[in-house]
């Protein structure tokens, strides 16, 4: 059987048209059933001579093997036989979780979980759309930024799985072990006594040292990050561990790239690694620098920063970054040494325009969740023409701040840098419940006998809706492009299937500066 894409077809002034899969009626007349969005997976049908298809039309088979299976209709100009690289930043409430898939087909496809959220709706997700309840499925990587709860937790149960592995787990090298407090669960701090600098020495660099620290879990006690460690440390599928640092991966160019990512290695697209920036003591000793007082400060500014490059675009996950970490990784790539940072004149300027050949991107996950402990100097060094927050209800941090949300505002590029927020995108299902408990509530006291198997499924089908969080519903901000048009998507808060999706486009003009297109 056949398989393709969604398209992206486009009206003269380039602006993407809507594609959507059809039903066809006992007459041969068409009317739209589903809005499908670029890339999207199709299986299509061969023709069949007692049911020809018509001129410009293919057949999709929706949903082959299971009880809603139908035979759909597509327009032939709207599928393609490639699709564009795409990321989901996932809503996983408070905290973190986007997964990357990278446009090949088949073995060469890789897929990354960059942080996983503090709870089980990333693993909800990964169960939805790759079916890792029943199949077994090989991921490529998963990417710990930090060893922060609302970006590891959700790990757990996802390394717990049997069916679930990882070719490689990636983290910072800050690792949170079963022992002492703040500085001394990192290994402790280290000053140079020539330099007068800090640094945390012992970092987790390989498996040996994952071993090392989590394969005893009678240690453990209530702490929450080894159980993750050890968990990975125990699935079988899991095959490595690794940190990621502008010292580690692949070294090309003076730059870091996650390996199999590098230029020379994909020419399509690459990863850059960004952050955390490894450092060597007087001693030559490597080590990542103590960046504040507050260990919180430090251990999130180490975030694993990545960037990704495809074609004229470029996107850069920020991590949970904050003043004291930007204002180094800012005056460490712009080469300033003193220990003064620039807020104002030519030396600003300078820095900013320095650092920007390392962090510049068109879409910047946003640090920190929204929270307003950033710079403005590192906000316009990114210079980002859309902003992706993930944040959650029900905690008492406020992200996003509504002052962050001004600042990206004003400091985004363009006259209308776009904000999506996963918070904001998500819907709270009141009305849509209430009416399917109404509903549940009538088929149940309606039932004068024992529940058909039919009867059973459907009411089944109703219970795990109103017991499937709203975070798994609606909030997750789709990302897709081919390197030309980039399309930054969510899905809206009616249910209605033929009208699914809301989109901003952006091309890129001749002179190479960013369009949004209206």
């Amino acid at each position: 059987m056949a398989h393709c894409f969604v398209g992206l077809p486009k009206n003269n002034n380039g602006k993407m048209k809507k594609t959507s899969l059809y039903q066809k009626s006992s007459s041969g007349k068409m009317s739209t059933f589903r809005h499908v969005l670029w890339g999207d997976w199709l299986s299509l049908l061969p023709d069949d001579p007692t049911d020809p298809t018509p001129d410009g039309w293919l057949k999709v088979n929706w949903k082959p093997n299971s009880p809603q299976a139908k035979t759909l209709y597509v327009k032939k100009d709207h599928i393609a036989d490639t699709r564009p690289l795409e990321i989901i930043f996932v809503d996983v409430g408070q905290g973190d979780g986007a997964v990357l898939i990278t446009p090949e087909r088949g073995s060469d496809e890789a897929i990354f979980v960059i942080d996983a959220g503090k709870h089980a709706h990333m693993n909800e997700f990964l169960r939805s759309r790759f079916k890792t309840y029943k199949n077994s499925f090989q991921f490529e990587g998963a990417i710990i930024t930090h060893p922060d709860q609302d970006h590891y937790g959700g790990f757990l149960d996802i390394f717990r799985s049997p069916k679930v592995g990882f070719n490689k787990i990636y983290q910072s090298g800050l690792v949170e072990r079963p022992i002492g407090k703040d500085y001394e669960k990192l290994g402790g701090v280290t000053t140079d006594a020539s330099t007068g600098v800090s640094y945390i020495q012992k970092l987790a660099t390989n498996r040996a040292h994952i071993e090392e620290d989590f394969s005893d879990d009678s240690i453990f006690g209530r702490t929450k990050f080894p159980p993750v460690m050890h968990a990975a440390l125990n699935n079988p599928k899991i095959v490595d561990f690794e940190m990621l640092s502008t010292g580690h991966g692949k070294q090309e160019d003076s730059r870091a790239w996650l390996n199999g990512f590098a230029p020379s290695q994909k020419d399509k697209y690459q990863i850059e690694i960004v952050g955390p920036v490894l450092e060597k003591d007087s001693a030559g000793k490597s080590g990542l620098r103590k960046i504040d007082s507050s260990y919180g400060k430090t251990k999130n500014g180490h975030s694993v920063l990545l960037r990704l490059h495809i074609g004229s675009f470029k996107v850069l996950f920020g991590g949970d970054l904050n003043k004291p970490a930007e204002k180094f990784l800012l005056k460490h790539y712009a080469g300033i040494s003193e220990e003064s940072f620039p807020t104002k004149g030519a030396k600003r300027a300078d820095m900013i325009a320095k650092a920007r050949e390392v962090f510049g991107a068109d879409v910047m996950k946003v640090c920190h969740h929204g929270a307003s402990d950033v710079t403005d100097e590192f906000i316009e060094t990114v210079n980002p023409a859309a902003f992706v927050i993930s944040s959650g209800d029900e905690e008492g941090h406020v992200h996003p701040k509504p002052d962050l949300l001004g600042r990206l505002g004003k400091l985004g590029r363009g006259k209308t840098p776009v904000i999506l927020s996963t918070e904001l995108q998500r819907s709270t299902r009141e009305k849509a419940d209430a009416e399917l408990v109404a509903d549940l509530s009538e088929t149940i006291v309606g039932l004068d006998k024992k529940p058909t198997s039919k009867q059973l499924e459907s009411i089944t089908e109703k219970i795990m809706t109103l017991g499937r969080s709203n975070v798994s519903v609606f909030g997750s901000i789709y990302l897709k492009t081919d390197g030309e048009t980039l399309l930054t998507s969510f899905k809206k808060e009616s249910n209605s299937q033929k009208d699914k999706w809301y989109s901003f486009q952006f091309n890129i003009n001749d002179d190479g500066t960013l369009k949004l297109m209206s």
